[in-house]
């Protein structure tokens, strides 16, 4: 019995991940009304783990799922509205009612989730807004998971997305997938909250873990569901880019940090025992990106670039072959498409690892004097590290100091403190013109230390 329950349970788990956002973007296209689609939703999961361990999981639990939701928001619907109801309330029934499968709502249910994807991540709503309502409505997590996430009072974080929803329904964001003239800009919008997403778990912004993996995971899915929706469109090349990037990344997270949770730098971690797996395949994503641009004729965007540069990393044997000077160029590249202060800081270490550390020093203090990445701890750090293998500890250790003030977790603090440790007073370390403790271009948001 009880192995029946776990198999029911991870039936219900499968389904979840499944069908949540596709019955949720069917019911919010239909009725219109966020809250009661998610909370017919999460009725439906509800009933599954009464009903399934009892009368066996269904033939087809999407199916199931769809017709219970959709009957729970038929009855809560009809209890609501009034002896002489709207229209529009009358239509809407009759849309839900006809709701099964092979009609409209499965015919278009990837239009839909790609509507609700676009609505979740439209420009008018606070970019915290975005990430959080794409996590509730089409991650289908809770909300007091997507406030654990980012570190927030689960309150705090159901205020957020009352806000949210009140912004869609008050603004009359339109519930759709945009017009050609602005499905770039909009599909642009929603690869960003994707890789913030991403990054918020493969190295948060606080917390005492460097690594949150579920967090990480749950961006991939999504991306590649976004992939999926976009296949044909002008726009696949460059999710293809950010699905690869993250894989690439997300490749090396048993080895970012030892048995004890302290961060492993790029240089030192077991690069047998990353995962080979989602290596290649994000190799076959950069060459089925590469081959679709050149028939689109489009030219390789941010998310494109940056996988190229994390390929310089995860297909070499070794950091010491890493072909540091392409890497330089990709950021000389990617400057060209997204200019930003960090790309520079990139840039800067790539440089010193190409050509020495005198030449990537020149750089980050040419970047430090502009205040552009004030309070940025990897700004610092990757000077400390470039200062120590010249030899110039007493300087390092200045850097090092600023470094730790800004750090945000409390594992690259520990880090930092160890590296203070070794150029603090009576070091007797000598200058290693080899060992890199900064290599801050593997990073996807800090691009830090790992």
């Amino acid at each position: 019995m009880a192995r029946e329950l776990r198999d029911v349970r991870s039936a219900v788990e499968a389904a979840s991940v499944a069908e949540t956002a596709r019955i949720t973007a069917t019911l919010i296209r239909v009725t219109g009304d966020w809250s009661l689609a998610e909370d017919c939703v999460q009725d439906a999961f509800a009933k599954a783990l009464i009903d399934w361990p009892e009368h066996g999981v269904p033939r087809n639990p999407g199916a199931w799922l769809t017709t219970v939701a959709k009957n729970r928001a038929i009855d809560r619907m009809r209890s609501a509205a009034s002896e002489k109801r709207a229209v529009d309330e009358l239509a809407i029934l009759t849309e839900l009612e006809g709701l099964e499968e092979g009609a409209g709502g499965y015919r278009t249910a990837g239009d839909d989730r790609l509507s609700l994807i676009h609505t979740c991540c439209h420009p008018a709503l606070p970019l915290d807004a975005r990430v959080a309502l794409t996590l509730r409505t089409v991650a289908g997590l809770t909300t007091g998971e997507i406030a654990r996430a980012f570190l927030v009072s689960e309150a705090t974080m159901s205020k957020r997305l009352v806000r949210a929803r009140a912004k869609i329904r008050d603004a009359g964001i339109p519930y759709r997938v945009p017009p050609p003239e602005l499905i770039s800009e909009r599909t642009a919008g929603i690869l960003a909250v994707l890789y913030l997403l991403f990054n918020e778990g493969y190295s948060g912004t606080g917390g005492s873990a460097l690594v949150r993996e579920p967090l990480a995971r749950e961006a991939i899915r999504l991306t590649r569901l976004l992939v999926a929706l976009l296949e044909g469109s002008p726009q696949e090349p460059e999710s293809l880019g950010l699905l690869a990037l993250m894989l690439f990344h997300h490749a090396r997270r048993q080895t970012r940090t030892d048995a004890a949770g302290d961060l492993v730098t790029l240089e030192e971690q077991d690069r047998g025992s990353w995962d080979q797996f989602a290596i290649a395949e994000a190799r076959a994503l950069m060459a089925a990106a590469d081959h679709l641009g050149v028939s689109l004729r489009s030219r390789p965007g941010s998310y494109r670039v940056q996988a190229a540069i994390a390929a310089c990393h995860m297909t070499a044997g070794d950091f010491g072959s890493t072909d540091f000077a392409r890497v330089a160029m990709l950021y000389d590249s990617l400057a060209q498409i997204a200019p930003s202060p960090v790309v520079e800081l990139n840039r800067a270490v790539a440089v010193a690892m190409s050509q020495g550390p005198e030449a990537g020093l020149a750089l980050l203090d040419r970047l430090d004097r502009t205040r552009s990445l004030e309070g940025y701890y990897l700004l610092p750090a990757a000077k400390a590290d470039l200062l120590r293998r010249l030899g110039r500890q007493t300087e390092a250790g200045h850097e090092y100091r600023r470094a730790l003030d800004l750090a945000p977790s409390e594992t690259e603090r520990r880090y930092l403190g160890k590296r203070l440790a070794e150029v603090g007073p009576g070091s007797t370390a000598e200058p290693n013109l080899n060992k890199s403790t900064a290599a801050t271009h593997m990073h996807p948001k800090k691009r830090g230390q790992e």
